[in-house]
């Protein structure tokens, strides 16, 4: 309990929903859960509020009118890293894949249970902080230090999202092991059930920046019918 305290304490949320019930919702359990709340009604609304107070963490309405989430997600992720949870009210796969591909670091499909979307905020912020000090991985031209949250390939820095740092930092720890979709998930999201294409999303994004031709991947390859393993001698 006190460690969740301590990473609660000061952690910035900016709740970004035109739906004035879902906002107060969402921001009055945040708050009580510790969390220091910002609000925003709209897309220009949320880029102002934010570059005003830059949050530590954004759950952000897919639905907004005029600017709509994907493309606030896109300009905030622009101006500097940001953990981001999508809210949808649609339950379309394509809806929840399209916010994973610009981004977002989780999503919750409305209607919702504010609880679950805390511990969800929880487990984000957990996550985006830095690590104990364990040392610097390497392999294939790639680093990632843990501690400062930074990973670079043949020394260029690269821009991670938190579950793609996450996802890499994992599959470097584990060179030559095959992993399932599901083991992946419980691993680096800490989720012992989800929607798998959550990880198979995660994993194209991470190629994309990670591999010569993400076409033809050799670090992040796929074991048919089995799931992902990373070949730290590619």
């Amino acid at each position: 309990m006190e460690q969740q305290q301590f990473e609660r304490a000061g952690a910035r949320v900016l709740v970004v929903d035109d739906d004035p019930t879902v906002a107060e919702v969402v921001s009055g359990y945040l708050d009580r859960a510790g969390y220091v709340v910002d609000r925003a009604g709209d897309g220009p609304d949320a880029l102002a509020r934010a570059a005003a107070h830059w949050p530590d963490l954004v759950v952000l309405d897919l639905m907004l009118p005029g600017m709509d989430g994907l493309e606030v997600c896109r300009r905030m992720r622009g101006r500097g890293p940001v953990p981001v949870i999508m809210l949808t009210a649609r339950g379309d796969e394509d809806d929840r894949i399209l916010g994973l591909e610009v981004g977002a670091d989780d999503y919750v499909t409305k209607p919702f249970s504010p609880r679950e979307l805390v511990l969800r905020v929880e487990s984000v912020l957990r996550r985006a902080r830095p690590a104990q000090p364990s040392g610097t991985l390497r392999a294939a031209g790639l680093s990632v230090d843990p501690a400062a949250r930074r990973a670079a390939k043949n020394g260029a820095e690269l821009a991670l999202t938190v579950r793609e740092f996450d996802l890499l930092a994992f599959l470097l720890r584990h060179p030559g092991r095959v992993f399932s979709r599901e083991d992946l998930m419980r691993e680096v999201w800490g989720w012992d059930f989800g929607d798998l294409s959550t990880v198979t999303v995660h994993v194209r994004r991470l190629r994309g920046k990670v591999e010569d031709d993400p076409a033809r991947p050799r670090l992040i390859q796929t074991v048919w019918g089995v799931g992902y393993r990373f070949e730290g001698e590619a």
